[in-house]
């Protein structure tokens, strides 16, 4: 059985076919394209658990293809990038990509990055409050919705995750590599510019005032808590 669908974005034909061989080894169903436009019209087409996507593409480039998938779908994605810069790795996760690998990277590299992309943390104990109030703010622990501001807001499933651990531990302080490794797996823990994207996407949609929240509090030199 396989593992699931991913489809493989970049406009080099030998990378396409090396990453498509590694990803049928590993048990996945793995399909390419070779640029962000014929992606979409896959994507379209067809369901995926995971897209990996070049971010240095001609025509319609990584993140612009990421901003588009991302209109409309919450679906797992990996940027790869041959850029090392910070900056080019916040514009990916800013972009919406859960998660990124610089070139070149080896298999098992690249399969450590999807298995984290992929992983479902599971539900949190169930003795627990499921729904969670706090002012406009609801989060549905069981069903997965949240509603703000008088509206449902659609979340990534890394954004989901996160807000989900923070919610969990209301009004205590959660360290940086606590938060990540709850919910990107073992592997992480330095990766604090993740959490700083995600926290301000995450502000953006739920919080009355984004630039001042009350919900999702930052920790000088700690991490991050939620308010209750």
């Amino acid at each position: 059985m396989s593992d699931g669908r991913i489809l493989v974005v970049d406009d080099d034909p030998q990378i396409r076919r090396v990453m498509r061989t590694t990803l049928i080894s590993h048990g996945y169903e793995a399909a390419d394209a070779k640029s962000g436009e014929e992606a979409i019209e896959k994507f379209r087409e067809n369901k995926y658990d995971l897209i990996l996507l070049d971010m240095n593409m001609g025509g319609m480039d990584g993140i612009e293809t990421c901003r588009e998938i991302r209109t409309g779908s919450d679906v797992a994605i990996v940027m790869l990038t041959v850029r090392d810069a910070e900056k080019d790795k916040i514009a990916a996760l800013d972009a919406g990509a859960d998660d990124y690998v610089t070139k070149p990277f080896s298999a098992p590299e690249l399969m450590a990055r999807v298995r984290a992309a992929l992983r479902r943390v599971p539900n949190g104990p169930s003795n627990g409050p499921q729904i969670i109030k706090s002012g406009e703010f609801e989060i549905d622990l069981q069903s997965r919705r949240v509603q703000a501001h008088g509206k449902e807001i659609r979340l990534t499933p890394k954004e989901f995750e996160l807000l989900r651990y923070l919610v969990s531990h209301p009004n205590v302080p959660v360290p940086h590599m606590k938060l990540l490794q709850a919910v990107w797996g073992p592997d992480y823990g330095e990766e604090v510019e993740y959490l700083r994207v995600f926290i301000n996407q995450l502000r953006k949609k739920i919080e009355v005032d984004p630039s001042n929240p009350q919900l999702l509090l930052t920790e000088p030199w700690i991490g991050y808590r939620f308010k209750l």
